[in-house]
């Protein structure tokens, strides 16, 4: 592979982890958890798969059975049965394979096994997980090595656990599960397939009928000789099959017939193609390289074209000591993830679309209880139909008015990136008009014009504010949007659309700075927040030069005071070089992101926990990433997306970090073709060109 492409792995992980997260390995349909032992039962989440949260009794996206989970015995003694037999030696993550290498030893009497353990998800086959386990003892003994799925601490209920093939004289696999969550919402289908040295002992427990899917094989082991098993589990979502235990059963035959290792260079195959849209920091300090591959890794990892329900602000990652958000689907991946990955990855970035589309009605009914026409997102919405799912009695939630701007320009990007008029007319048009009406029957007349009333952006205060700039400003995109798309599809636009944005008037302070709302003092509740900016970019509206630059000055001057907050800090350092300020760019991408990085595998946290005492580490964190990367991809080099010639979209000055030389990406995807970008320091505008 050309050494361009090849990612910085983060350095290998030895012993236990203390307080760190376990390693995330996604494919974006499946997402594990996986412990430094992976035979311990980490977490699994699947996409589309919900439950009724045990504590607030509202849909959220809920762990499954572990599909990759085990035990290993050594001359009948089980591992899981002693204290301190166990020891984890090294885990390893290799970004360029996305493959997760563990090593442990198990230690029993006289005998010591070396486990080695791979861990990937499938990228070919979306519902497969796949693990090998190779055993090495010390000396003779007899070796036994279950492989389950593991139950431990997952809320729900099996429903059907079969050995057996429905039809078939030899069963396909070595099960299938049926596991519905706790409250009946959902449920999801698990099918087990495993493999062993030849000559092993192979045994089930058939009348276990409420236990795991299950399979133990034993051998008598030699000195240093290898043995080998492998792990292939199907895990489907009943949002994509009302049997889903069948199809999973079907989806692990298939899989099976290609065997591990086939699905492990067809895996290889397909990161090799995703990295050769690896974003390079010419001149930076390796560091930044090394965070910009992460962030790049960790999104990629967790969308997917076969994805049914988009991502949650922790892409399919959870863990048991921090769930709140529930695997909800949030502005925040609309407005920093989906952007990014119409570039890089654009399959996925449609089906993350394909989601809202799904839940339309949802977000229409949304605006009809609200008293409103159009389309009102929800502020955190269901994975399975799109509904309103915040907890308790979410006042956030119905005023926060920017939610639906942000979810209509993720459809508005995708169209004018990809400039697919079907997507637009079938898909994009009908979210751009139903924002646009929503938004113009939300807004109130007034003498002068229209006013946001009683409203709230992203600093999400406790109180309520009359015109939120930031909201605004997005508004005005989106109206102009909307107008221009039904023009492109045969149909006139609304003149109320025109009226409303003509009729907005920005909040100003006296000394010309847009100001975050009416009557805002810097003093207030999360005061420091600088939403205002996010008007600018990534929302491109058009202010004149000399209001923009009062406005990054004044608000960059409180970053102080926000930085350990989550989402908007990662778009600090662009808007520092917008301002012209090369030096602070690197001193707020380091505040601003860096300081985010937290523990093992270079996975990026919500809060910093250096600023909230007694927070708990909870990532990876996608507004944080995405803002990171639209930065690199989108806010340094100056690219402002439109349906116009792209040739037009490098719009200002490129002004980069101190000591960044130049931006490259070698693969993006635009217009169905790929180009490549550079953005190289001082430069008039970036170049953005044909890689034929």
């Amino acid at each position: 592979m050309d050494a361009r492409y090849i990612p910085i792995s983060p350095p290998a992980e030895r012993g236990g982890r203390g307080e760190g997260l376990p390693a995330y390995v996604s494919n974006g349909l499946i997402g594990l958890r996986v412990r430094e032992n992976p035979l311990n039962a980490g977490m699994c989440m699947v996409s589309g798969f919900v439950g009724e949260h045990h504590e607030f009794r509202v849909e959220a996206a809920v762990a499954s059975p572990y599909p990759l989970s085990g035990d290993i015995a050594l001359d009948g003694r089980w591992a899981s049965d002693r204290t301190g037999v166990v020891e984890a030696v090294d885990q390893a993550y290799d970004f360029e394979t996305a493959e997760l290498t563990s090593r442990l030893t198990v230690t029993i009497g006289d005998v010591r096994a070396d486990v080695e353990v791979v861990t990937f998800a499938s990228r070919t086959h979306p519902t497969v997980a796949c693990q090998e386990i190779v055993v090495t003892v010390s000396a003779a003994c007899a070796l036994e090595l279950r492989l389950d799925t593991g139950r431990d601490g997952v809320r729900g209920r099996p429903l059907e656990r079969r050995l057996d093939t429905p039809g078939e004289d030899t069963p396909v696999c070595d099960g299938s599960l049926l596991w519905e969550s706790e409250g009946g919402l959902g449920r999801c289908g698990i099918a087990l397939r495993t493999d062993a040295p030849e000559g092993a002992e192979r045994s089930q427990s058939p009348s276990d009928t409420d236990g795991p899917v299950a399979t133990t094989y034993r051998l008598q082991a030699r000195t240093g000789r290898r043995y080998r098993f492998t792990q292939l589990a199907s895990l489907v979502p009943d949002v994509m099959h009302q049997q889903p235990q069948r199809q999973a059963v079907r989806m692990i035959a298939a899989a099976g017939e290609l065997g591990f290792d086939e699905l492990r260079r067809r895996n290889r195959a397909c990161w090799r193609d995703l990295w050769r849209g690896r974003i390079r920091l010419v001149g930076a300090e390796r560091k930044w390289q090394a965070m910009a591959d992460a962030a790049f890794f960790y999104l990629n990892t967790s969308v997917h074209s076969a994805s049914p329900s988009s991502t949650s602000i922790y892409g399919l990652a959870g863990w048991w000591d921090y769930h709140y958000y529930y695997g909800h689907v949030m502005w925040d991946v609309d407005a920093f993830a989906a952007p990014v990955l119409t570039l890089l990855q654009p399959d996925a970035a449609r089906a993350m679309l394909e989601y809202r589309s799904r839940g339309l009605r949802a977000a229409r009914d949304n605006a009809k209880m609200q008293g409103r026409l159009g389309l009102q997102f929800p502020w955190e919405a269901g994975a399975s139909a799109g509904e309103e799912a915040t907890p308790g009695g979410a006042a956030a939630a119905v005023r926060e008015d920017h939610i639906s701007l942000h979810v209509a320009r993720a459809f508005a990007y995708y169209a004018d990136a990809t400039g697919d008029a079907q997507f637009l007319r079938e898909k994009a048009w009908p979210v751009l008009c139903g924002v646009a009406d929503w938004f113009a029957d939300r807004v109130e007349q007034t003498r002068g014009g229209f006013a946001l009333r009683d409203g709230g952006g992203p600093a999400e205060r406790a109180e309520t504010d009359d015109n939120d700039a930031m909201t605004l400003m997005a508004a005005r995109v989106i109206l102009a949007r909307a107008a221009e798309a039904a023009t492109t599809v045969g149909l006139p636009p609304r003149a109320s659309w025109a009226r409303v944005a003509q009729g907005l008037q920005l909040p100003m302070r006296s000394d010309g700075v847009i100001a975050a709302h009416d009557g805002y003092r810097t003093d207030e509740e999360k005061g420091a927040t600088p939403s205002p900016l996010m008007g600018l970019f990534p929302f491109w509206a058009d202010i004149d030069e000399a209001t923009a630059l009062r406005t990054l000055r004044f608000y960059l001057d409180l970053w102080r005071d926000y930085v350990g907050s989550p989402m908007l800090p990662a778009l600090y350092g662009t808007w520092a070089a917008w301002a012209g300020d090369r030096a602070l760019s690197l001193e707020l991408l380091e505040e601003g992101y860096a300081k985010y990085q937290f523990g093992r595998f270079q996975q990026t946290l919500e809060y910093r926990l250096d600023k909230v005492p007694g927070g708990v580490a909870s990532g990876p964190f996608f507004a944080n990433m995405g803002g990171f990367l639209s930065g690199l991809l989108m806010g340094f080099p100056g690219l402002n997306l439109t349906s116009g010639d792209p040739q037009t979209w490098p719009a200002r000055p490129v002004v980069l970090p101190e000591g960044w030389t130049a931006i490259e990406c070698d693969r993006l995807w635009v217009r169905g073709e790929a180009m490549t970008l550079r953005a190289e320091q001082g430069a008039s505008r970036a170049e953005l060109a044909s890689r034929t």
